[in-house]
C-alpha cells in the first residue's frame, strides 16, 4: 500500500515556498485533537461528578462493578474468571460477561484510590483516545505513511456515530485500540525470517483483545481474513510470502490458543455458562434506513427520529448519513484497482448484510424479507452475536477508506500542481459535506441517586458476617442496577443476591439461553409484579413459605429498599407483609434484618 508518493519521497512534487511542521509536532497536534474530542463527548460526566450515563445507567453500574472486580483480583488475589460477590450463592461467570480484565487489572490503582466511577469514566474516555491514537499511528506509519489522511481516518474510527453511540456506557466496545495493532502485526507476518517473533507478538495482542471484547475480535478476524485473501488474489507478487505468513499465523494461533484455552473453557463450559443469546436479543438488527440516517448523538441528528431506527440509544451502529454513504461508494469506484480497497468493500458489504438480521426492517417496519443472518444465527459462537453489531464493524472499514481516499487526493494534487488548489477545494468540500453533519455532540447525562450512607459508612458489614448476602429491593436486573454501584463502592466486599449479568436460563426446556439476571424465583417474581403494577398482590401462606425459602437460598442477612425507587411504598408494604418483619429507616434505606428467618 505504500508508494514513493505517499512516503513524501523522490516521487513527490513538493509544495514550493511552504514551511512544513516537524513530524513530531503534527503527531502531537493529532493526539491533542483526539483528546479534546474524547473529553467533548464525555464532558458532562467530568463536569458533574454526580451524573451518570442518561441512556444506559445500568451498564455504567455493571462496568463500575467490573472495574472493582479487576482491582479485587490484584489486591485480594481473587479468582479472575468467576465471582461469588454477585448472584449469591451461584456466582457469575465473568468470562461469559464483560469482565474487561485487560483494562480493569492495570487500572487497579485508579479504582482503589479514586473509586470505580472514576475508573469507569477514565476507561470510557481513554478508550476513545487510545483507539484514535492507535489507528493514527498504524495508518501514518504502516498503511499510508501520510499524517493528514491518517488523522482523518483515525478520527472517524474513534468518533464515528456508532462509536459515540456505544460511548453510552459501553467502554469495552469503544476501546478498539488493539484492533489496529492486530492489523499491523498481521501484516508483519509476511516478513521473511521473522515468523516466530511476529507470530508471538500477534498472538499476544489477540489475547489482549480477547479480554476486552471477544465480539470485536471475531469481527476483526473475519475482516482481516477477507482483506488478506483479496491481497493474495490482487497482488500475485505477495504470494511468495505465503510461507512466512502461514508460519507466523500458526505461531500466533498456538500462542493465543494456549493462553486462552482455560479462560475460554470457563466461558463455554464453566459454571454459569450459557448457550447463546435469547431470540429477542438475536433479533436486534440494523434497520436498512439507518445507514443513510443521522445519529441522535450527531450535529445533524434528532434523538426522536433516530429512536425508531435503533433498539436503543446505545445500538445506533450505522447512521452514517446519506452524503457519507455516497462518498464511500464513490471512493470504492475511484480506487477499485487497489486490492485493499476491494477487500474492504467486500467485507463491508458482508458485514452490512449480516447486520440486517433474520428479517429485514426498513424505516422501523418489518418487510417480511429474510436476511442472510437467518441461515447463520443458530450456529455455535454466532448464536452469541448481536446481529446489529456487524454494522458497527463498518466504522473502521470506512475510516480506512476515507484515509485511502484522502491520500489518493493528496497524491493526485502533487502530480498535477496546476490543478492543486481546485483538487484541495473539492476534497475539503466533499469531506465537509459528508463528515460535518455526523460530528458528535456531548453525551446526555442524568443525576444518579446517591449511594446510601448505610453502604458508604460500612453499616452493612454485620449483616454479611458468616457468609450472608444483601438482598435489595428492587432486586437488581437490567432495568435497575444501582446495587452494583453500591457493591463496587465497597470493593465488592458487600455481596449481592441476584444482579445484572448474563446467566443461563436453567428452567426446564429453556435450553440454557442467556438471561440478563438469574432465573426467576417465587420471591423475585413477586417483587417484579409489584414493580410493574405498583400494587401489592394478595399474599398466601405459600408465598410466605417461598419467601423464607428464597431468603435462605440467597443467604440473606438483610433486605434493603432504596426509597428513591418509584414503587418504594408498594415494595415496602409487600416485604413487610411477606415476612412479618417491620423495617427500620437507617442510613438512607429501609432495612429488614432477616437473619432470624434465615438462621
Amino acid at each position: 500500500m505504500t508508494t514513493p508518493e505517499s512516503d513524501g519521497g523522490a516521487g513527490a512534487a513538493p509544495d514550493r515556498g511552504v514551511r512544513r511542521m516537524p513530524g513530531w509536532s503534527i503527531d502531537l497536534v493529532a493526539v491533542l485533537s483526539f483528546v479534546l474530542l474524547a473529553f467533548w463527548v464525555t464532558a458532562r460526566f467530568w463536569v458533574n461528578p454526580g451524573d451518570g450515563v442518561r441512556d444506559n445507567p445500568s451498564d455504567q453500574a455493571q462496568f463500575q462493578w467490573m472495574m472493582a472486580h479487576g482491582a479485587r483480583v490484584v489486591t485480594d488475589f481473587a479468582y479472575p474468571f468467576t465471582s461469588d460477590r454477585m448472584n449469591v450463592p451461584d456466582g457469575v461467570n465473568l468470562m461469559a460477561n464483560t469482565s474487561v480484565l485487560s483494562v480493569s487489572l492495570p487500572m487497579t490503582p485508579v479504582t482503589v484510590f479514586f473509586g470505580p466511577r472514576a475508573a469507569f469514566l477514565l476507561f470510557l474516555t481513554g478508550g476513545l483516545i487510545a483507539t484514535a491514537v492507535a489507528w493514527y499511528f498504524v495508518l501514518s506509519r504502516v498503511l499510508l505513511r501520510a499524517r493528514g489522511p491518517a488523522w482523518l481516518g483515525a478520527g472517524f474510527c474513534a468518533f464515528a456515530p456508532a462509536m459515540v453511540s456505544h460511548a453510552n456506557a459501553h467502554p469495552n466496545i469503544v476501546s478498539q485500540f488493539v484492533v489496529p495493532l492486530i492489523v499491523w502485526r498481521t501484516l508483519r507476518l509476511a516478513e521473511p525470517g521473522r515468523w516466530l517473533r511476529n507470530g508471538v507478538l500477534l498472538g499476544l495482542v489477540i489475547v489482549w483483545q480477547a479480554f476486552i471484547n471477544l465480539e470485536i475480535l471475531l469481527m476483526t478476524a473475519i475482516g482481516i481474513g477477507v482483506v488478506v485473501c483479496a491481497l493474495a488474489l490482487g497482488r500475485p507478487e505477495l504470494r511468495r510470502r505465503v510461507r512466512p505468513f502461514a508460519a507466523g499465523l500458526g505461531v500466533a494461533a498456538a500462542v493465543a490458543g494456549v493462553l486462552l484455552a482455560y479462560p475460554l473453557y470457563v466461558q463455554f463450559f464453566g459454571p454459569g455458562a450459557y448457550q447463546g443469546l435469547s431470540p429477542l436479543i438475536r433479533g436486534y438488527s440494523t434497520d436498512l434506513a439507518s445507514f443513510v440516517a443521522w445519529s441522535g448523538e450527531s450535529v445533524a441528528g434528532d434523538p426522536r427520529s433516530s429512536a425508531r431506527l435503533a433498539k436503543n440509544a446505545t445500538e445506533e451502529n450505522a447512521f452514517f448519513g446519506w452524503p457519507l454513504v455516497v462518498l464511500v461508494i464513490a471512493l470504492v469506484w475511484w480506487l477499485r484497482h487497489n486490492a485493499v480497497v476491494l477487500g474492504l468493500a467486500a467485507v463491508g458489504l458482508l458485514f452490512a448484510l449480516f447486520s440486517l438480521g433474520r428479517e429485514i426492517r426498513f424505516d422501523g417496519r418489518d418487510t417480511g424479507f429474510p436476511g442472510p443472518w437467518a441461515a447463520l444465527e443458530n450456529l455455535p459462537i454466532l448464536h452469541s452475536v448481536v446481529p446489529t453489531r456487524w454494522s458497527l464493524a463498518l466504522t473502521p472499514i470506512i475510516g480506512v477508506l476515507l484515509a485511502l481516499g484522502a491520500d489518493g487526493a493528496r497524491r493526485l494534487a502533487r502530480r498535477h500542481p496546476d490543478a492543486r488548489p481546485r483538487i484541495r477545494f473539492v476534497t475539503a468540500t466533499v469531506l465537509a459535506m459528508a463528515l460535518v453533519p455526523i460530528l458528535p455532540t456531548p453525551l446526555p447525562s442524568v443525576r444518579l441517586d446517591p449511594i446510601p450512607e448505610f453502604v458508604t459508612s460500612g453499616a452493612w458489614r454485620p449483616y454479611v458476617a458468616g457468609g450472608h448476602s444483601i438482598v435489595t429491593l428492587p432486586l437488581p436486573d437490567t432495568t435497575y442496577a444501582d446495587p452494583l454501584r453500591w457493591s463496587a463502592e465497597t470493593g465488592l466486599e458487600m455481596p449481592l443476591a441476584r444482579g445484572y449479568f448474563l446467566y443461563p436460563d436453567t428452567r426446564p426446556g429453556a435450553g440454557r439461553i442467556a438471561l440478563f439476571t438469574a432465573p426467576p424465583r417465587p420471591t423475585s417474581s413477586f417483587f417484579d409484579l409489584i414493580r410493574r403494577t405498583d400494587a401489592v398482590p394478595p399474599i398466601t401462606p405459600q408465598d410466605r413459605v417461598a419467601a423464607v425459602d428464597d431468603l435462605r437460598y440467597w443467604r440473606a442477612g438483610a433486605v434493603l429498599l432504596d426509597p428513591h425507587c418509584p414503587q418504594a411504598d408498594a415494595l415496602r408494604r409487600g416485604m413487610t407483609e411477606l415476612t412479618g418483619i417491620d423495617p427500620v429507616r437507617t442510613g438512607g434505606v429501609w432495612l429488614w434484618d432477616v437473619r432470624p428467618l434465615v438462621d
